[in-house]
């Protein structure tokens, strides 16, 4: 037996999903600080990208900003953290992770809201809105799909990340990994890997649902949409008579 069928019997036990600090647990825990971080990500990008899109100022500052959070590894972060008063543990984890969420929440709110055309600004101001009405009738409706597309990006790529939280003593599904690989045991190291990348295809899935459930206009699954507009685009097929029908 090999190592990837060692995992794969191990992740087909259920006393390994069902004990305390079992699987199931685990991967709790690895929600929840992914959950926390991003949410703390999104309290920090989200007002800051929807004032400078909105004012269509500050575009150099959003990618000075996000190039910078991108150049600082997370592991950098952690290490950082470890010999600062933050120390080691799931808090110091939570805390790199939101920064590394920043970014993508940042950047697509800003061109999200600075993509919405002036005009239907005027025009909704000559309807009588107020400035938060635009802003939250006119605007936000618009920039949804591609402020969605930040926080989705932002998720996956925390939830994929949170693993490092073990090599400083934090939760979640990398201490499968940490166990795995200090115990020269590469079948247990294999199984945290897969689930951890389990754990992330499922965030994905879930929250490309949860953005085209809250995406304005008309909901199309997209292969009807596309089979609609093959068919709209055909070409009628000629009669005996060589008049098309």
């Amino acid at each position: 037996m090999n190592d990837f069928e060692r995992a794969i019997v191990y992740l087909n036990d259920p006393f390994n999903w069902s004990r305390p600090n079992g699987i199931a647990d685990l991967a709790v825990e690895h929600l929840t600080i992914s959950l926390v971080a991003v949410l703390a990500a999104m309290v920090v990008a989200l007002p800051i990208g929807t004032a400078l899109g909105t004012s269509r100022r500050g575009g150099g500052l959003v990618v000075g900003l996000s190039n910078v959070s991108r150049a600082v590894p997370t592991l950098a972060l952690l290490t950082l953290f470890a010999v600062s008063p933050i120390g080691f543990g799931n808090r110091a984890t939570t805390i790199a992770l939101a920064v590394f969420a920043v970014p993508p929440i940042l950047t697509n709110t800003f061109v999200g809201f600075r993509g919405v055309d002036a005009e239907v600004r005027e025009a909704a101001r000559g309807m009588g809105m107020s400035r938060g009405q635009v802003l939250t009738r006119v605007e936000l409706p618009l920039a949804l799909p591609l402020v969605m597309t930040g926080i989705r990006t932002a998720t996956v790529q925390v939830v994929a990340t949170a693993g490092l939280a073990a090599l400083v003593g934090g939760g979640g599904l990398g201490r499968l990994i940490n166990l795995g690989f200090g115990q020269q045991d590469y079948g247990v190291m294999i199984a945290g890997a897969i689930a951890v990348a389990g754990l992330a295809l499922l965030t994905e899935a879930v929250l490309a649902l949860v953005s085209w459930l809250v995406t304005p206009g008309p909901r199309r699954l997209p292969f009807l949409q596309v089979r609609r507009t093959e068919d709209a685009t055909a070409v009628p097929e000629p009669t005996a008579s060589g008049v098309p029908l």
